[in-house]
């Protein structure tokens, strides 16, 4: 039986160990060489801010750091005390919060240091006020992006997503969001002083491609190997750093290691659980306070969480064929993202769709009661992935406040739900 709480993969360590370091590094140059750096929501294209020579810092990454290193609970007192409203998405507002308090001696790593500039696509009412706020306590830039919907939603978007974009997003949404992306190119060359290349974004482009389709070999490894060759949590790991610098040098060559890792344990029988009976589904963002959630059910049922969207989003999302725009097809990769991960119909059809390929016997739906756009298709995915066979159990709670997990009835909630509904 596999120690559930080693690292399997040794790219694993290396992609930890170069985040933190890139931070330390990003630090360096804001406080000693008043270096730019930006902070953006995750959904925004990164590929320009590394373009124009800007390092990201996504907001929804720091929140994750924040979470897994037990500051969360602090924060969201402290926000309370602030006058915040308890219903404020808790992803969205910590690291505001950690700012707003400002004490470098509690933040993790000494907290975010002032940036050049923030950006956000508007895809929930709490955004926009967010990044006001924290821009006005920085005092820099908040440059934001809108969100618009399509006015059609055709059936399996992930066979039209690579080839036949420009259909399935609709012209005026790509108009719309094309024009709003050379704005903020605007916005970047007044900061970096750097004029925007566009053959150099379709050489970035072409490097995302690359990156999504080393990935898309893990997928298919992963969904066809008799047991899974990687935990759930090393694939976020793996996965996660390389689209934070997705394009970069760095991240295609991390990408290859990572896929040369698993094809290695594939090809020699190496299971990330030997015992492994169930395969379990991840839906929602990680549950970031508690990460041991995900092997605590491998050792009594052989119960391994082989799936979650982190992974599987990349190809299917982010794969794009076609860039004699390069500019337009950018729009297209960000234009549809919350629609695709979690509105329905498109939400509850591609998890449909991703559970009968990876042969999953039961799934978890975490529900955050305050993060309104990541529960929107809740319910219908719960529907979809009982309707193709997968019994599915919805628990209320964050990915990032902790205060209210009560780890030990979790696990016997889990427990049960894999005694009585999924046990063959």
């Amino acid at each position: 039986m596999s120690n559930t709480n080693e690292k399997q993969l040794k790219c694993t360590i290396e992609a930890a160990e170069y985040q933190k370091a890139w931070f330390t590094q990003l630090r360096k140059d804001v406080f000693e060489e008043n270096k730019p750096y930006a902070i953006t929501q995750a959904d925004m294209p990164l590929e320009l801010f590394s373009l124009m020579g800007l390092p990201v810092v996504s907001n929804q990454w720091w929140a994750a750091i924040i979470s897994a290193k037990k500051l969360s609970g602090y924060y969201l007192d402290r926000r309370k005390e602030m006058g915040f409203s308890e219903n404020l998405c808790s992803y969205c507002s910590l690291g505001l919060v950690g700012t707003l308090d400002d004490k470098p001696e509690i933040a993790p790593w000494g907290g975010l240091p002032k940036p050049a500039i923030m950006s956000a696509r508007l895809t929930c009412d709490c955004i926009q006020r967010i990044f006001e706020i924290w821009a006005e306590k920085f005092g820099t830039t908040f440059y934001p992006l809108d969100s618009t919907a399509n006015t059609a939603l055709p059936p399996k978007w992930w066979q039209m997503s690579r080839n036949n974009w420009e259909q399935l997003f609709q012209p005026h949404r790509l108009d719309f969001m094309t024009k709003q992306l050379y704005g903020l190119i605007g916005e970047l060359e007044k900061i970096t002083g750097k004029k925007f290349n566009i053959n150099e974004l379709k050489t970035l482009m072409d490097g995302v491609n690359l990156q999504e389709e080393i990935f898309e070999e893990v997928c298919e490894m992963i969904a066809t190997a008799p047991k899974s060759p990687v935990r759930m949590a090393e694939q976020i790991s793996n996965v996660m750093t390389c689209q934070w610098h997705r394009g970069s040098e760095w991240a295609i060559n991390h990408a290859k290691k990572f896929r040369d890792e698993v094809r290695y344990r594939v090809e020699n029988n190496v299971a990330a659980c030997e015992n492994e009976q169930i395969r379990l589904m991840w839906v929602g963002a990680g549950l970031w306070h508690d990460t041991g959630f995900y092997t605590a059910f491998e050792e009594e049922f052989g119960a391994v969480f082989v799936w979650s969207m982190y992974l599987a989003f990349g190809p299917d999302g982010y794969i794009r064929y076609g860039l004699e725009d390069p500019m337009r097809t950018l729009a297209s990769r960000i234009v549809s993202m919350n629609e695709q991960l979690h509105n329905p119909p498109w939400a509850n059809e591609w998890m449909a769709h991703q559970a009968q390929k990876n042969r999953i016997d039961a799934a978890i739906v975490l529900i955050p009661k305050g993060t309104r756009p990541s529960v929107t298709g809740s319910y219908f995915i719960t529907h979809a992935l009982e309707k193709v066979g997968v019994p599915t159990i919805e628990i209320w709670a964050d990915m990032v406040d902790g205060r209210n997990w009560n780890q030990q009835e979790m696990r016997d909630l889990i427990e049960d739900f894999i005694r009585n509904k999924v046990k063959k």
